[in-house]
């Protein structure tokens, strides 16, 4: 049942991403056709139906999301009370995220909030690892330069998913809607303001009144703060992806032509493992977002914050 639920979270999840992303691609539009000697900022817009730009950050996270589907599919067809191969991956997997998760947030938020928690971290582990394969960015439409004997790639086919600052928008979007959805449940409309903005602690007198003010002060200041995580999330992702593309790109570009499969090679097993924190701490991250909000009191069941 857990793998099932996890499958319909991947779906949902993969088209509200697909949904966001499209609406922000509409801008690198602009751009399209432009060479420019490092990886682009913006997406690179391979079809365009009206407003409907599918880019090529958006191919490669819908064969990312493909295969994600079509792996769990084919794990949990014929379900065996013993598992081995793929299904024994499969559970090994989840079961392992489950309880990774069970021993930070909680076993009650856990069991709420885990089909979103593990999806984001695969599908964004797998993205980044895909966007690491020989041939993303370097298969595509360009040109001939007679000069260097050189061919351009222009339009590259495929682009590393979140080196596309839209993916990880429409991801951290996605998030921020389920926390205060999240929020609400868990602490009611009356006590996510009374969270926000009432003192704490026990006070009377004058002193209650200023302890009060401040705290109602001290609340903005956390509204601030609960509006800025999902740029930050969003840009955390991005900017770590990004930067390392650029760097075995320009690492490429350092040696004669015949040489430029190797100087990459340490930074490529480098973004190998960056692949991996960066999965996990938009994980945590967002696990500890919603655990601060959504965890009343420290209970045997549930991890202090």
């Amino acid at each position: 049942m857990r793998n099932r639920c996890f499958l319909l979270a991947l779906v949902m999840l993969f088209c509200g991403c697909a949904l966001a992303t499209t609406a922000l691609a509409a801008e690198a539009a602009s751009g399209q056709g432009r060479h420019e000697p490092a990886v682009s900022l913006k997406p690179i817009p391979l079809v365009q139906i009206g407003k409907f730009a599918v880019t090529n950050s958006m191919l490669l996270i819908w064969i990312v999301a493909a295969g994600i589907i079509a792996f769990a599919q084919i794990a949990t067809l014929n379900i065996k009370p013993i598992p081995s191969g793929i299904q024994n991956f499969w559970e090994w997997m989840v079961e392992g995220l489950y309880n990774f998760l069970e021993a930070i947030i909680g076993r009650e938020l856990v069991r709420k909030t885990f089909w979103f928690f593990a999806t984001i971290f695969i599908f964004i582990l797998f993205v980044n690892w895909f966007g690491l394969i020989p041939g993303v960015g370097t298969i595509g439409w360009g040109h001939y330069d007679p000069n260097t004997g050189v061919f351009h790639i222009d339009r590259p086919l495929l682009r590393g998913g979140n080196a596309d600052l839209n993916m990880t928008t429409a991801m951290a979007a996605i998030f921020f809607v389920l926390w205060l959805v999240w929020a609400i449940q868990a602490q009611g409309v009356g006590g996510f303001l009374k969270h926000l903005f009432a003192p704490k602690g026990e006070t009377t007198g004058v002193l209650r009144v200023l302890m009060a003010v401040i705290f109602f002060m001290v609340g903005w200041l956390e509204v601030v703060s609960i509006l800025f995580r999902p740029i930050s999330l969003s840009f955390r992702l991005f900017g770590n992806i990004y930067a390392g593309e650029s760097i075995l790109e320009a690492m490429s570009t350092m040696v004669p032509l015949w040489l430029a499969w190797l100087p990459p090679i340490p930074f490529y097993f480098m973004e190998i493992l960056v692949g991996v924190v960066q999965a996990l701490v938009f994980m945590l991250l967002t696990a500890v977002f919603t655990m601060l909000i959504a965890q009343h009191d420290h209970g045997p069941d549930q991890a202090p914050v």
